[in-house]
């Protein structure tokens, strides 16, 4: 049971600053501050959020050369003769 609690109560204190980040601009006073501070949370999450390229660029170059390879083995089958 203690170990339970305690793991729980590590999550949610290791979660914390994270949402803490986050929220900080709303006890900002001043509007033009709060605002900017608000643009900078919106370009650091769409970075965040935007895919690397170069990572699916690879994944689509390795999908093509097994269909290429998969179509080499289909092609190869298709001479073997079935039921003789």
């Amino acid at each position: 049971m203690n170990l339970i609690l305690s793991v729980t109560l590590g999550l949610v204190l290791g979660a914390a600053p994270a949402v803490a980040a986050v929220e900080q601009c709303r006890f900002i006073q001043a509007k033009p501050e709060r605002e900017a501070c608000y643009q900078r949370q919106e370009k650091e999450l769409a970075a965040k959020r935007k895919p690397a390229p170069a990572a699916n660029t690879r994944a689509m170059e390795t999908l093509e050369q097994m269909r290429r390879e998969d179509d080499a083995v289909y092609k190869s089958l298709r001479g073997i003769c079935r039921g003789c």
